[in-house]
């Protein structure tokens, strides 16, 4: 099948706009095959960014990047514009050590984590184990994005294996690196019961600031960088004076700063602030915030000549 090159020119215009593209089918929080959800998983474990293509939802970029790539199945992963595999090489390569390379990732040291389990979380782990085939064991995951769960899954070749309260778990090298201090817990709710997990590596989540409390900083004089996330056209509608554009200048600047550099982000209402605050928090900044309530509580608490819209 000849590619067409509207079709090559879509495809390359995506290759040099993400540095790490997953075509896939679905999406990371909803895959459409098992092939696709188990490559999520290892760049889940990799990286906390990356930038995925759904193909299921165009059929002509489901069958152009094949023939782009002379690669015949989906998911196809690119790395800096170059096709490194399917779902088979990328796990070959994750358990080998080659992926961290290849992402320009230091690979994980193979050390044994020292986890805790409280005595309540232990003896839900037993009883679920209990219940198992002796070919499942427990393995412990923690992800780019220090998300941790716990789950039942035959032994890999390539885990690192840890002991904790009569306990055996599995998990793979980053996890390891990740999860030394990790303390495991069992928390009880009216409608059901869950694990919980304190990890001293992860970084400090996410702050909200109420928009009072920066008023009085800016009036303080106080170095605040405060990043506008929102787009030209609403910020055409109204701005708070002492923001910037989050463009790729300020991106740009935000790489320079100190990773205790205070960082607050604002949007509208707050949401999409929060996301890109998350983002920093997971590439080490260490005083993060994001503007609760956004430019409108601002307008409604603090100065009422910006406009709502």
């Amino acid at each position: 099948m000849a590619l067409d090159e509207v079709t090559r020119e879509s495809i390359e215009a995506l290759l040099n706009a993400h540095s790490v593209l997953l075509f896939m089918k679905g999406t990371p929080a909803r895959p459409q095959c098992g092939f696709s959800a188990a490559t999520v998983n290892i760049l889940d474990m990799l990286v906390s960014e990356y930038e995925t293509v759904d193909v299921l939802a165009d059929a002509t970029l489901r069958e152009g990047i094949k023939t782009y790539g002379q690669w015949p199945t989906i998911p196809q992963l690119y790395v800096n514009g170059e096709l490194i595999g399917g779902c088979d090489v990328i796990t070959e390569l994750f358990e080998s050590g080659e992926l961290f390379d290849l992402l320009g990732l230091k690979p994980p040291a193979h050390t044994v984590p020292k986890i805790t389990f409280s005595d309540t979380a232990a003896a839900a782990v037993r009883h679920a184990l209990d219940q198992q085939p002796d070919e499942i064991s427990l393995h412990v995951r923690t992800d780019a994005c220090w998300r941790t769960h716990l789950e039942f899954a035959p032994t890999k070749a390539h885990e690192i294996r840890a002991d904790a309260n009569g306990i055996t778990m599995l998990m793979d090298p980053s996890t390891a690196e990740r999860a030394n201090g990790l303390f495991v817990d069992l928390v009880e709710t009216l409608q059901e019961s869950g694990f919980s997990f304190e990890n001293p590596n992860a970084p400090p989540a996410v702050k909200q600031m109420d928009v009072s409390t920066l008023n009085a900083n800016i009036e303080a004089g106080e170095s605040i960088y405060l990043f506008d996330v929102r787009g030209p056209d609403e910020r055409a509608k109204a701005q708070i004076k002492a923001a910037v554009p989050f463009d790729e200048a300020a991106e740009r600047r935000i790489e320079t700063l100190p990773k205790d550099t205070p960082l607050v982000f604002h949007c509208h209402g707050g949401g999409r602030s929060q996301v890109v605050a998350e983002r920093y928090r997971f590439r080490g900044f260490m005083n993060v915030y994001n503007l609760a309530g956004g430019i409108d509580a601002w307008s409604l608490q603090v100065d009422p000549k910006v406009s709502r819209y």
